[in-house]
């Protein structure tokens, strides 16, 4: 538990807050609620967006990148950049895709909370 002036600060944040070293620095870390963890899409910008499948396609494409030889990364590639027209239509196979991963993080986030309210009770 904090006391003195984080504590009085973020008195919300009682007993989820903790300073911690690391990397030989001082530092706070605070527990996340569950309904901080949640996904808020409808908050989300188109460039947030962008941002984010942008980061999200890079972790792929270097996963993919991985288990491929030089020759093959490079077709690839090419494949890619020839791909590319810079237009927002998806395929449909990728629309459900993300769709279906939605519905299973809304699924997860909705049984998280039923677990988090069974052990407030309890």
């Amino acid at each position: 538990m904090l006391s003195g002036a984080p504590r009085h600060l973020s008195p919300f944040l009682g007993e989820r807050k903790r300073a911690a070293p690391l990397m030989d620095r001082p530092v706070f870390m605070r527990e996340l609620l569950p309904q901080e963890l949640k996904v808020e899409l409808e908050t989300v910008t188109r460039e947030q967006a962008t941002s984010i499948a942008r980061f999200l396609a890079n972790v792929v494409g270097r996963a993919h990148a991985r288990q491929m030889d030089a020759s093959m990364r490079e077709n690839w590639t090419a494949e890619l950049n020839h791909a590319s027209t810079g237009a927002l239509e998806a395929p449909a196979w990728l629309w459900r895709g993300v769709v279906d991963l939605l519905v299973a993080h809304e699924r997860a986030y909705l049984e998280h909370c039923r677990r988090y309210a069974l052990q407030e009770d309890g």
